[in-house]
């Protein structure tokens, strides 16, 4: 039987929560990036320092072997942990990555990818982010198929 949540996690999912305005900055720029657009991808889950995004496997992701192509998931990953920044950036920035590097773990197709970006930590003038991102198939399973870390730095919104 699950527990009611205790004062404490109450308070620590509050603090997780994003202001109506810092959602719908995330949310507005998410909606300017054509590739994933053009991917399909969308916005799972956002709050204080996460970005959730997923991305249905297509032709259009694949390489020769029909798997998701290593492309793909770097860019996810940089767009996923990109949009955490974003959620502890100043209000009225917008971030751009600095480098990130990633590591392949497995290679899969069908299903969908899920990108888990996460702050690792916020300084004044660069962000430190990590993501995750894993394979989900279409019976539910879960296989971890890279890792990235990410240096973020806020820039001033140019649109």
């Amino acid at each position: 039987m699950q527990q009611p949540p205790t004062e404490t996690q109450g308070a620590q999912e509050a603090a997780a929560a994003l202001s109506p305005t810092q959602d719908a900055a995330v949310r507005q720029s998410f909606a300017r990036q054509g590739l994933m657009r053009h991917w399909d991808a969308g916005i799972e889950h956002l709050a204080h320092g996460r970005a959730d995004l997923r991305l249905p496997h297509s032709e259009r992701v694949s390489q020769q072997q029909g798997s998701f192509h290593g492309g793909a998931m770097g860019a996810l990953a940089d767009i996923a942990a990109g949009y955490a920044a974003m959620t502890v950036a100043p209000e009225g920035m917008e971030v751009a990555t600095v480098e990130y590097k990633i590591n392949f773990l497995a290679a899969c197709s069908g299903g969908a990818l899920l990108a888990r970006g996460r702050v690792v930590r916020a300084g004044r003038r660069i962000i430190i982010t990590a993501a995750n991102v894993v394979h989900q198939a279409d019976d539910g399973r879960e296989t971890l198929c890279a890792v990235m870390q990410q240096t973020i730095m806020p820039v001033t919104k140019g649109y």
